[in-house]
């Protein structure tokens, strides 16, 4: 019995409707998709019918991908695209992606991570041509100017994610523009964007209400006036990167602690001039608190960790640098900590940290070093101790 034929008669063709097959093939990727585009022609028709191209990631053949490859894409998908990835798809300019915005009109999903062609020509045309815009990374494309940014607000209002990351010809000005256009943004990253400054953070407090998540990583220019403002207008904010946003103080973990209680992640590496303090009235209002990034805080001590185990049950991962950590004598007695507690990294801890006990009713999935001669692990100088814990305490000796 043939099942499989060049020729269109083959029996799955006869028993199966076109309906069913197509809907068979909708759950197929790109590659298979093309293998069976090679079946026979009946097959060739179904497989590369635009409604089985909905979703498409050209990410494992970016090397390949070039800009008659999107054109054709564009033109054999239409309006069925909804969410196109090339991230690393260097060789794809603006030419291309014009064709692109013209075909694919109901694109909501676009990821042009690292085309380092793609330049303002392009947002203009996405401005023009794909009003549903919903998500779009832009890191890496280092020729985008606040033009891009003025063309994207006025033609695609309905963003909600947006990444400009390393995108470092943005200033305030081009960020005032866009959040004045697309005040439905929840997601903004601005990672590496070295230009701005507070009156940037201004614009998108005034503008920004429903914003969830922030990425102003290495924005050294930003102070705490400008993270100030953002608590003050986006109460809803759950996750803040400020790492290696050098000039900030306490002044901004009272703001996040007074005004965002919901926030869930905070990266706050390289930020060397926040102390136990800050954290303290952090840990105390922010409950929901989930991961946090505190390496290289040199001025933070065991009182920190404290207050966090004993206010954020909902923690379970905490990376640390610490020199000024050293014993903790009021340590919380067993049982104080919260047990959903899972991860706990220490990089290069220092000399002063002599010896961590862990007590848990668990033990260790994986050995986390050689077990040493007493109980406990001995921790040497720029030993990294990665430690996954069902326990109920933590004590630094």
């Amino acid at each position: 019995m043939e099942v499989f034929s060049n020729n269109d008669e083959g029996l799955i063709n006869k028993k199966l409707p076109k309906e069913l097959l197509l809907r068979i093939f909708s759950f197929l990727d790109i590659v298979t998709l093309c293998r069976c585009a090679q079946i026979s022609k009946a097959w060739n028709i179904l497989a590369l019918d635009g409604s089985n191209w909905q979703r498409i990631d050209l990410f494992n053949f970016q090397t390949d991908v070039e800009g008659r490859v999107v054109e054709n894409i564009s033109k054999r998908c239409g309006g069925f695209l909804r969410k196109l990835s090339l991230r690393g798809c260097i060789g794809v300019g603006d030419s291309s992606l014009k064709t692109f915005a013209q075909n694919c009109r109901n694109i909501e999903h676009l990821n042009l991570n690292g085309c380092t062609k793609v330049t303002d020509s392009t947002c203009y045309s996405l401005s023009r041509f794909c009003s549903k815009l919903r998500h779009l990374d832009l890191t890496s494309c280092v020729s985008i100017t606040n033009s891009s940014l003025k063309g994207i607000s006025e033609g695609c209002r309905h963003l909600e994610y947006l990444n400009l990351s390393w995108c470092d010809q943005i200033t305030k000005d081009g960020v005032e523009a866009l959040v004045r256009g697309c005040r439905g943004l929840r997601a903004l990253l601005l990672r590496g964007c070295t230009q701005l400054e507070d009156e940037a953070l201004k614009h998108i407090e005034n503008y920004c209400q429903e914003l969830v998540s922030l990425n102003l990583q290495s924005c050294s220019r930003i102070t705490d006036e400008g993270v100030v403002q953002i608590c003050r207008g986006c109460h809803r904010l759950q996750a803040l990167c400020l790492s290696g946003c050098g000039n900030l103080t306490d002044a901004s973990l009272t703001a996040l602690a007074l005004n965002c209680p919901r926030l869930q992640i905070l990266e706050a590496a390289r930020c060397s001039h926040l102390t136990d303090a800050g954290f303290t009235l952090l840990a105390r209002n922010c409950h929901d608190l989930e991961k946090m990034d505190l390496e290289e805080c040199i001025l933070i001590t065991d009182s920190t960790l404290i207050q966090l185990s004993i206010h954020c049950p909902k923690l379970q991962a905490l990376i640390c640098k610490q020199e000024a950590m050293r014993d903790v004598a009021a340590s919380p007695e067993p049982g104080d900590c919260h047990p959903s507690f899972a991860k706990l990294q220490f990089p290069c801890c220092s000399s002063h940290v002599k010896e961590a006990r862990v007590h848990t009713p668990h033990p260790f999935r994986e050995p986390l070093c050689d077990p040493p001669g007493k109980k406990g692990l001995v921790l040497s100088q720029k030993l990294h101790l990665e430690g996954y814990l069902k326990g109920k305490l933590i004590m630094f000796l």
